[in-house]
């Protein structure tokens, strides 16, 4: 592997550890309808806000999300719609492996 091709596959893990907890993924499932406060959040999370400013502050290091100040509000969107795509392809791998896994319990 070329030094090249082992720097983008350090970055892209990058992006995976910053999308990879679930308090970040439901996040990122949040912002799907579009720009939220920190405020909104946090109240549909169920944590505090000083918690999911910290995950909001990991994801907008690894440019997952922006954010914008609108008077005394912080709101956050998307700045990779894609990785809804992502996400969605991530709950198909979840099926398939539930559909394999029921079809070996039928069968003991």
């Amino acid at each position: 592997m070329s030094e090249q091709a082992r720097q983008l596959c350090e970055l892209k893990a990058e992006i995976f550890a910053a999308a990879g907890h679930p308090i970040r993924m439901a996040i990122i499932e949040f912002l799907r309808d579009g720009e939220k406060c920190v405020c909104q959040i946090a109240a549909y999370i169920g944590a505090e806000r000083s918690n999911v400013s910290r995950h909001l502050a990991v994801m907008l290091q690894a440019g997952l999300v922006k954010h914008e100040k609108q008077g005394l509000k912080m709101i956050y969107s998307l700045t990779t719609p894609c990785i809804l795509g992502f996400l969605e392809c991530v709950t198909s791998v979840l099926r398939q492996r539930a559909e394999e896994t029921r079809a070996v319990l039928e069968n003991l």
